[in-house]
């Protein structure tokens, strides 16, 4: 049994979308590698990469050195889960079939419209959910560093 379940987002956009949520919670701050990393579980080289993305989309601002790491870029409640998603995997396409080639007939599908209504609620929960309304999912306390 899959324990992720049906819906599948890559671990980059997902990494992607609790770091932007995470840096969220102290816009003003800047969180290291090491310090998301912990958080999240992940590991420090992957999320390296993905924070060097969100960088050059210009969702996040990075500094170098000791005191160095990441830091939001711009106002939490106008940046939404697809903006972050599609800084990560680029547009996000509607999937028609889940086979690598269709091979129903005609209109038809064996889902239905299920495929078309899951793509249209994914679409509408990440262009209608901004990561400022997402701060209060890790509960972080942050002491000032030094």
């Amino acid at each position: 049994m899959n324990a992720k379940g049906i819906l599948k987002i890559s671990d980059a956009a997902s990494l992607a979308i609790h770091t932007m949520v995470l840096l969220a919670t102290h816009p003003d701050e800047t969180f290291s590698i090491p310090e998301i990393a912990a958080v999240l579980k992940a590991s420090q080289a992957h999320l390296a990469k993905v924070a060097q993305r969100l960088a050059k989309a210009g969702l996040v601002s990075s500094t170098r050195g000791r005191k160095g790491g990441f830091k939001l870029e711009g106002d939490a409640s106008q940046v939404s889960l697809l903006e972050v998603y599609e800084a990560i995997e680029g547009p996000l396409v509607a999937t028609q079939c889940l086979l690598s080639e269709r091979v129903c007939r005609g209109q038809r599908c064996v889902f239905g419209d299920l495929l078309t209504e899951v793509n249209r609620q994914v679409r509408d929960y990440l262009a209608n959910t901004c990561i400022g309304e997402l701060t209060d999912v890790f509960g972080l306390v942050r002491e000032k560093r030094s």
